[in-house]
């Protein structure tokens, strides 16, 4: 354990190290940065040159509308492949968006398509929103924004004045709810965006969560660091964290539309993920505890009835077969190891590891595509696909 946790200290304190931009921005049109010759091959990148190895990860991905594939790295920015779905274009290939002419920062936290389809991504300086202009994905289409500590004032809705914060504005996770509106777990706490209403000249406004006059917080929670949010089929939202904020971890936390309640099962606190299964049950991934299902009156931890042990776990999935994947931290930073991937069909359990295929034995992120293909974001800038019964590894 106090290897696991010094593990899980080390990134954390990694990920905490920067400083926010000041105001919105709008990049100049940058010339692409396509991969010569067209191969469908993914590019290993480097975090930060004086870290180690371990720093490099592919550590968010989705499908567009439109079939193309995005991921989010941490240190080369944003990724984009168009599969099947442009062939006619030809550039069946990655194309790569970087700080150097697009983004504002190059570690991407997090990325949600909304319901226009534009696509957000959080960063460590904000926010980056995609608008497509054209078929193909271009520089001019990404959008800058920051979201300062102080924004709107409550009810009066002014623009307060902004002061630069040290590790101010990391945005580790995004969620657009069933009426619309966006929201946006910060470092400094959760922020919401209406699209139809809450924007001026300057762009989109981002309102202070507790601003809101109605809400109830007996508890005193401050929602700080929260890398999962999810709108149940209730319309409860639901917020986890793993970071721990002045010596305090709030665990699992849900707002029912008035009131904040906070939920610590087994006195655990440390929470990464949150997915909501086809029957309606809501797991959640504790960092060293493992899974736990709510049936929405109890928590249960499900370890002993899928048969894995308490470990450190950092991603999950239920494919369109009910299938659920759980995804490792691993502390060998080379692609050997301990780690892997779990799968449990509902019966037994299987682990997916180098030697069957994956990139890195360390899981990052996970997300299944239209075709029902499963890809694998990992250590190492890693990156596969499964097809169910082989992995293609895209990294080179």
């Amino acid at each position: 354990m106090t290897k696991q946790l010094f593990s899980w200290a080390a990134i954390i304190t990694l990920t905490l190290a920067f400083t926010s931009c000041k105001g919105q921005v709008k990049t100049d049109s940058p010339k692409d940065n396509q991969i010569t010759g067209g191969k469908s091959k993914f590019i290993k990148n480097n975090f930060f040159p004086d870290l180690a190895e371990e720093f490099k990860f592919v550590q968010c991905e989705l499908q567009d509308k439109k079939g193309n594939m995005w991921f989010g790295t941490a240190g080369n920015g944003i990724y984009v492949y168009n599969g099947d779905s442009f062939v006619n274009l030809n550039y069946k290939s990655f194309i790569n968006f970087s700080l150097q002419n697009d983004l504002n920062h190059n570690d991407i936290l997090c990325c949600m398509e909304d319901k226009t389809g534009h696509i957000w991504f959080g960063t460590r300086r904000g926010l980056i929103q995609y608008k497509p202009s054209g078929a193909k994905p271009e520089g001019k289409d990404f959008i800058l924004y920051l979201i300062p500590e102080n924004t709107i004032s409550g009810s009066t809705r002014t623009r307060l004045p902004y002061t630069l914060q040290s590790g101010d504005n990391f945005v580790w996770s995004i969620m657009q709810d069933k009426s619309g509106k966006i929201w946006f777990g910060t470092s400094r706490g959760v922020y919401v965006h209406n699209p139809y209403t809450d924007i001026d000249n300057a762009g989109p406004l981002f309102k202070r969560f507790f601003d809101c006059d109605s809400l109830t917080n007996n508890q005193h929670l401050q929602l700080v660091n929260v890398t999962s949010m999810l709108e149940d089929r209730n319309g409860n939202i639901w917020f986890v964290s793993p970071y721990w904020t002045a010596n305090k971890c709030e665990g699992i936390v849900r707002y029912d539309g008035k009131s904040l309640v906070n939920f610590t099962p087994d006195s655990t606190y440390s929470f990464r993920s949150i997915i909501e299964r086809k029957n309606g049950d809501l797991l959640f991934l504790a960092a060293f505890n493992g899974i736990y299902s709510y049936d929405g009156k109890t928590f249960s931890n499900l370890n002993e009835k899928i048969g894995i042990k308490n470990d450190t776990f950092i991603s999950m999935l239920e494919d369109g077969n009910g299938n659920i994947w759980f995804g490792h931290i691993s502390d060998n930073v080379k692609n050997g190891g301990d780690g892997g991937l779990w799968h449990f069909d509902g019966k037994s359990l299987k682990l997916f590891t180098i030697k069957d295929g994956l990139s890195h034995n360390h899981v990052m992120c996970m997300t299944e595509d239209k075709y029902g293909n499963i890809w694998f974001g990992t250590r190492n800038t890693g990156l596969c696909r499964y097809d169910g019964k082989t992995f293609t590894n895209y990294t080179e």
